[in-house]
């Protein structure tokens, strides 16, 4: 009698390739059917901004340190300040620029923004005017001028920037004047040529343009503001 050979279904035996089945992994299977979804490109770019934003927050600009490290302790000794959040910092730079021209020729107000834009690091906003004024062909809401606000470490890397690069390449320079403040510690100085920064590259620039940098601090009044950016670099003049 002939020895029946068969095997019981589902007994582990070969497959139709005749190679074992082995069962797939977890997370093996959860990549496969993942890989290539609108849901898994999602997760990769949020993956990638958030250890982007960990490696901003980790990053200290040399003139904040300098701050921590050297200024604060200072503006204690001087001021008799014993809480440390009591002691002045900055807290924005602002960045105005108006274009009048703009009114005749438009593009000299996106050159504007663009180069704005290089020197700050961040897009400005453009400024619409308030009102109509006859005389000088302006209606209100027309766009002319651009501005922005620095905050973090954008505002420390750009004063340092312009502490360092920008204000030794300004023709004569006798130093900053130390009765620009407004009586609350805010200090603002005026720009005749945005050229005196590196971002500029001048071969591309048609007309020199200036602009106004405003630095507001927590001081309070214009004694302890004056003490603050000495202490970190603004050369004042005697």
């Amino acid at each position: 009698m002939a020895k029946d050979e068969s095997k019981p279904a589902g007994g582990g035996g070969k497959g139709a390739t005749g190679g074992k089945a082995t069962p797939a992994k977890g997370g093996e299977s959860k990549k496969a059917a993942a890989k290539g979804s609108p849901a898994a490109a999602a997760s990769a770019a949020s993956t990638t901004s958030g250890e982007a934003r960990q490696k901003e927050r980790s990053y200290v600009p040399r003139l904040r340190h300098r701050y921590l490290e050297e200024v604060v302790p200072k503006l204690k000794r001087e001021f008799g300040i014993e809480n440390t959040m009591a002691v002045p910092r900055l807290e924005r730079i602002s960045l105005n620029m108006g274009m009048g021209e703009a009114i005749q020729n438009i593009k000299i107000l996106d050159d504007a923004v663009d180069e704005m834009g290089a020197l700050a690091g961040q897009r400005p906003t453009i400024t619409r005017a308030q009102k109509s004024i006859a005389a000088f062909k302006l209606r209100a809401g027309m766009p002319i001028g651009c501005r922005v606000t620095l905050r973090g470490a954008r505002m420390w890397d750009f004063l340092d920037r312009f502490i360092s690069t920008a204000l030794p390449r300004v023709r004569d320079f006798r130093g900053v004047s130390p009765k620009s403040f407004d009586g609350r510690g805010n200090y603002t100085m005026g720009i005749r040529d945005h050229l005196i920064f590196l971002e500029i590259d001048y071969n591309k620039v048609e007309r020199p343009k200036g602009m106004n940098i405003t630095i507001v601090t927590t001081a309070g009044n214009d004694e302890r503001a004056l003490y603050l950016l000495r202490e970190l670099g603004m050369p004042f003049a005697r």
